[in-house]
């Protein structure tokens, strides 16, 4: 891929937060993605007691989710971990595992929030809008908003909410299983996002994207 990195990051808060400021305008929430053929799985891990970023990327082939290639970098940690800053952490090593593809995606899904952030503009919202590219934020775990009951059931979803606003969806990927928090990154609608994370859904929790790129990024 060709990609045009920033040429700093910031390396404070409040740094960070002017950043977030300026860029969540351009977040798209609406669908603007041509044809799926290929769809990409981010994730980063941590070595040497977190000083070393390494971030991996898995391309698989769509509709058949078949694996079509990966690729790892890694960089030096230079930003803290904090709730609502976790772009300014791993966007800087995702951008250079980016760089080594060969194979262009359609749509990236991230192992993180998208709009279903304090500013709307989490991990996936800023990795999109730096690329121009379609994300997806699916997330593990809740980082903020309230939602009403779920169902037991694969496949249903109850919308995210945070003071009024629907900023995502609660979707179980699995009966019976915890269940992911689905949010627009860029360039996607809610409904369709949560369609191509069920659509990457096999027998796991996580979507085959990102059980690939966190393989990858984790164990490697």
């Amino acid at each position: 891929m060709n990609i045009q990195p920033p040429e700093t990051w910031p390396t404070t808060v409040e740094e960070a937060l002017q950043i977030q400021t300026q860029l969540k305008s351009l977040v798209q929430t609406t669908d603007q993605l041509g044809t799926v053929k290929y769809v990409a799985g981010v994730d980063v891990g941590f070595k040497d007691n977190y000083t070393i970023s390494q971030a991996a990327v898995a391309i698989l082939s769509f509709p058949d989710l078949t694996l079509q290639e990966t690729a790892i970098a890694q960089r030096p940690t230079t930003f803290p971990y904090l709730p609502g800053f976790l772009s300014f952490r791993e966007v800087p090593v995702i951008l250079d595992v980016l760089e080594k593809l060969t194979i262009t995606p359609d749509l990236i899904i991230c192992d993180g929030q998208g709009i279903a952030h304090p500013r709307r503009f989490g991990l996936a919202c800023h990795l999109g809008v730096l690329l121009n590219q379609p994300t997806i934020g699916a997330a593990k775990s809740l980082l903020i908003g309230k939602h009403d009951h779920l169902p037991t059931e694969k496949g249903s979803w109850t919308p995210l909410k945070d003071q009024g606003e629907i900023i995502g969806a609660v979707l179980r990927s699995r009966t019976n299983v915890r269940p992911l928090y689905i949010s627009p990154g860029h360039r996607m609608s809610l409904e369709t996002s949560i369609d191509y994370v069920l659509n990457c859904i096999t027998k796991y929790r996580l979507p085959e994207t990102t059980r690939w790129a966190d393989k990858l990024a984790s164990h490697t």
